[in-house]
């Protein structure tokens, strides 16, 4: 945009998002619902039938499920990293998109919840997991890696939509007043009385604060509970020390990719270059060589210590990973992982839209490859060559895969016409005050 940004024009620019949408809009909404329906299907005849039909067998009892389940918690934690974390630090180029990183996060955290839940074959006793008192006196068991994950799960989406809510407040105020009927009272509701008084914005600011504070740890914790269920077993390649921050900076890095992807056809759909501008996506860019960085040298470590330990069986689940049965995925995260990144030490690629695009869509499946490596491999080559053996894929097991893309990006398009994607009062704070 050639104008210069003002108060009154960014609201009117960040309010046009929730116009009533264009014909592309229910077009892409309606494919999506029927991908969602589609997986649903899936689940249904799962249910109907048994969980034999999702292709698990003995010894691979995880397959597309659990490796599916990390991959979404690991998109998840893009959101409190750009949000909390930059937010502590004060870097300026977070309030453009940290409102979308957020969403994703919520989001992501809504379709990984559902995997554990699939991979059950009595999924109408779920509740099993939860430690709640009853007559009988059952209890989950605390050593099972599903009960940790319904804690790690229900505390990470607890504090990050309240930190989410709470940093829309703002915002919702705003729209609340250029709304009526009960689309005034439905952001009257979530803006919480919000007047913009000075006692108002000083304990809004100390909240979000300690809000940021509080979630910062999460992005460290929650994936390292994840990385729990498999380093606390004696599996070949599972049972690792460097599992807790080899699965965060792997969750981070995959979750950058997927914010990258979303805010990239965002601004161009919604008019918003003046607001996520090409030095935004740079930055991103740069955050995203460095967590490649990062993961590149953990599997190097990991390799290493796999060869320099003696152990027979860790050094066969890594030849069995690189020559074996599903040697292509090990390949694929290699190069999307580490390899392709490498081309944002240019300038002219990491400034290159469609550059962005390709090489953030190469790291989304290299870090679904890495999760597939993880889990299927080690089960598949464990101990004894009698107990060897490979899972079958399923039209239902890939149905309910694909149905929970399309529920995490219909959630969004859903997102994206009902609140603000970018946050206008952090946006403001960055122009020159009204004369």
């Amino acid at each position: 945009m050639a104008y210069k940004l003002t108060y009154s024009q960014t609201d009117l620019d960040l309010t046009q998002t929730l116009n009533k949408p264009k014909r592309w809009y229910y077009v892409a909404v309606a494919l999506l619902f029927c991908g969602v329906l589609w997986g649903a299907f899936s689940w249904l005849y799962q249910i109907q039938t048994g969980i034999g039909v999702a292709g698990k067998n003995n010894p691979v009892g995880w397959y597309l499920y659990i490796t599916t389940f990390v991959f979404w918690v690991g998109i998840a934690h893009s959101g409190t990293l750009i949000s909390a974390i930059l937010f502590l630090f004060r870097v300026k180029w977070r309030a453009a998109v940290y409102r979308s990183a957020e969403a994703v996060t919520l989001f992501g955290l809504a379709t990984a919840g559902i995997f554990p839940l699939l991979h059950m074959g009595r999924v109408w006793v779920f509740y099993w997991t939860l430690p709640y008192p009853q007559m009988g006196g059952l209890f989950p068991n605390f050593r099972s890696p599903l009960v940790w994950d319904v804690f790690a799960i229900s505390t990470y989406l607890t504090v990050s939509a309240i930190f989410f809510l709470t940093g829309m407040v703002p915002d919702i105020a705003i729209i609340r007043d250029k709304s009526k009927g009960w689309r005034k009272k439905l952001y009257g509701f979530l803006s919480q009385g919000w007047q913009g008084t000075d006692r108002q914005w000083r304990h809004y600011t100390a909240a979000y604060v300690f809000l940021a504070a509080l979630a910062t740890p999460l992005v460290v914790s929650v994936h390292s509970i994840v990385s729990w269920d498999f380093a606390m077993s004696i599996v070949p390649g599972w049972h690792s020390t460097i599992f807790a921050p080899y699965f965060v900076a792997g969750a981070i890095h995959s979750g950058l990719a997927m914010v990258i992807l979303i805010l990239i056809p965002m601004r161009n759909a919604f008019n918003l270059k003046a607001y996520i501008t090409d030095h935004h996506l740079e930055s991103l860019a740069k955050f995203l060589l460095f967590t490649a960085t990062v993961v590149g040298f953990a599997y190097l470590i990991e390799l290493f210590v796999a060869w320099y330990s003696h152990n027979p069986w860790e050094r066969a689940i890594f030849l069995y990973r690189a020559f074996g049965d599903y040697w292509f995925a090990f390949w694929a995260l290699f190069v999307c992982n580490l390899l392709v990144p490498q081309l944002f030490w240019v300038k002219k690629f990491r400034t290159s839209i469609p550059f962005l695009v390709v090489v953030s869509l190469a790291v989304t499946i290299g870090m679904w490859f890495e999760r597939f490596t993880i889990i299927v491999t080690s089960l598949a080559h464990e101990y004894i060559p009698f107990a060897w053996g490979l899972p079958t894929l399923t039209w239902s097991e890939t149905g309910i895969v694909i149905g929970s893309f399309c529920w995490f990006f219909f959630l969004f398009m859903i997102f994206s016409k009902t609140l603000p994607v970018v946050s206008m009062w952090e946006v403001k704070e960055q122009l020159d005050p009204p004369e």
